[in-house]
């Protein structure tokens, strides 16, 4: 086979989905977040909150899911704070954000297995704490739109940053 053919050939399968791409790097689990460090993202996270006026339920939780921190702005909606903690939850536990889910199963078909899983939230608004390029714990907020969450939930990660 000249070098012609082996091009369209491997063209042709790239076209076809045949070629698959090499799995991203799994992150893996480090040390949990400290109390400082939560405490410092909360607040950050609770700033952001205030700043768009919005009534949010933060939940921080270390690498077992299990809780490290929380906060809640006055008049939060009782129902946020279980899904600030399951949207936490999901993040460590699966190892990647629940905007991940969430834009699997709007693709529906295949996706929609997404609901078999177990202590999956499809919402965005959980984020993984990521600390020398290890999980360290998550994030999850709850309370607003989901775009709204992932805003508030980021603004907790800045915080840890700076």
């Amino acid at each position: 086979m000249n070098i012609k053919n082996l091009i369209s050939l491997l063209a042709g399968a790239a076209l076809c989905g045949v070629m698959t791409v090499a799995p991203a790097q799994v992150p893996q689990y480090g040390a949990n977040i400290s109390q400082a460090q939560t405490q410092k993202a909360l607040a950050g996270a609770l700033a952001e909150a205030q700043k768009i006026n919005v009534p949010m339920a933060i939940t921080v939780v270390d690498t077992g899911g299990h809780l490290i921190g929380f906060a809640r702005s006055d008049n939060t909606q009782i129902g946020s704070i279980a899904v600030s903690q399951d949207k936490a939850n999901t993040a460590v536990l699966y190892r990647r954000s629940t905007k991940v889910f969430q834009g699997i199963l709007a693709a529906g078909g295949d996706g929609l297995r997404v609901l078999t899983l177990r202590g999956v939230t499809a919402v965005e608004g959980g984020l993984l704490i990521m600390m020398d390029g290890k999980i360290v714990g998550a994030i999850g907020v709850s309370g607003g739109s989901s775009e709204q969450d992932g805003i508030v939930a980021k603004a907790g990660l800045d915080a840890l940053a700076k």
